[in-house]
């Protein structure tokens, strides 16, 4: 019988090769070359021992940016609102009450996930572009009664705004909930810590600040959240966000491990070589990196008269949302920084869509140089529409981050 080789290819380029691209949206953000670098490695079995090996440095490595000492640390398979749902589905069952709060689309999509699980959703909204009252947040939860779960965005990407995660977390805590906190955009970007704020579940994505790929998603489960997951009287609704289930594959010892899912393996070599970078880089000098390139982009705006709406003292640095000159269409902003200057805005969502622009400066997209490019991008686009300020961006900006050097 003749044998046929399988033909893997010998083309010297991709079927696909993307343009280039400078992406300063709400996610994802440039990957660091090592991390594509990284991911283009040999696959390897998701149950083969070197790998699992690897799982290991992932789970010590997540643990370091969370500021957690919590074993059960592990990038969910899935993007962020993947992550969200098992955060949700694993601890609400039907009936139970859970406070959540929404200023914003992410904090709406958590209502809506809690609803479909059947949970009982006292809602506590704030303006979009505000952060989350805690004293609204405190009254809703006294008068809720037996809370099981409060949940809210830390840093709401859809608006810019970045809500006191540490005092709501008390709040929830004084409550005897459990606090269940989105931080797709916090984290690394603004500070978090988990064992000392008393979040119990907290998630996030690769794709933002941590420089790594799309697609899959941090989470971190206290003893206390695990305990309540334990003490549930029936099982999760979902077969895949059984976190049970999942353990078995992402805590149990070599040699142990069974079979769940086949995990995204070049993804976790990404994420793996990400962390990597920030253990180089130091932790909070990559916070302080977001910080300056935060202060230097709204410094920029702020010198062509650009508004940014969103409440004083809750702004991000990472994500800044940016009203367009009167007159003039955001969708058309957009369109000519991608044509004229392969620079990448984000639009608006929901009520905010046709209004803002955002401009995202995350994980290796955080550096000085990417906000002048932009900014003198964005005033060359002004300029073509009769709006542009001569430059006054790109040397205010440039100014600020002299001053933080």
């Amino acid at each position: 019988m003749r044998m046929h080789k399988i033909p893997f290819g010998d083309s010297p380029r991709p079927s696909f090769v993307p343009p280039q691209r400078l992406i300063m949206g709400p996610g994802p953000s440039p990957a660091h070359p090592r991390v594509l670098a990284a991911m283009a490695q040999p696959t390897l079995s998701h149950l083969d021992p070197a790998f699992q090996g690897l799982m290991d440095v992932v789970k010590a490595g997540l643990r370091a940016v969370f500021a957690t000492r919590n074993d059960v640390t592990f990038p969910v398979s899935g993007p962020g609102s993947a992550a969200m749902e098992m955060a949700l589905a694993m601890t609400l069952s039907p009936g139970d009450i859970a406070v959540i709060g929404r200023n914003g689309v992410f904090g709406a999509r958590m209502v809506e996930m809690a609803k479909r699980l059947g949970a009982d959703v006292r809602i506590v909204d704030a303006p979009w572009g505000e952060a989350l009252d805690p004293d609204a947040v405190a009254a809703a939860l006294r008068a809720a009664g037996p809370v099981k779960a409060l949940a809210f965005v830390h840093a709401e990407t859809s608006t810019g705004a970045l809500s006191d995660a540490q005092t709501l977390a008390a709040l929830g805590k004084a409550a005897g909930a459990l606090v269940i906190a989105d931080c797709v955009t916090s984290l690394i970007g603004s500070e978090l810590r988990i064992d000392e704020w008393g979040i119990d579940i907290a998630f996030s994505g690769s794709q933002k600040c941590l420089s790594g790929p799309a697609g899959i998603s941090p989470l971190t489960v206290s003893p206390t959240g695990i305990a309540a997951i334990k003490a549930r009287r029936t099982k999760p609704a979902s077969w895949f966000f059984d976190l049970e289930e999942i353990l078995a594959y992402w805590s149990a010892g070599d040699g142990a491990r069974v079979y769940h899912h086949t995990a995204p393996i070049q993804s976790i070599y990404g994420l793996a070589e990400a962390l990597a970078l920030l253990t180089e880089e130091g932790i909070e000098a990559a916070r302080a990196r977001h910080r300056a390139c935060g202060a230097a982009l709204k410094a920029g705006l702020t010198a062509m008269g650009l508004d940014m709406p969103v409440q004083p003292g809750a702004a991000m640095a990472q994500l800044t949302p940016v009203r367009p000159p009167e007159g003039l269409r955001e969708e058309d902003i957009r369109a000519l920084m991608l044509s004229r200057h392969g620079v990448e805005f984000g639009a608006g969502l929901g009520p905010l869509k046709g209004r803002i622009f955002r401009i995202g400066l995350m994980g290796y997209g955080a550096q000085g140089a990417h906000v002048t490019q932009g900014l003198e991008a964005l005033d060359e686009v002004l300029t073509h529409l009769g709006r542009g300020a001569q430059g006054a961006g790109a040397a205010a900006a440039s100014r600020a981050l002299d001053a933080a050097a």
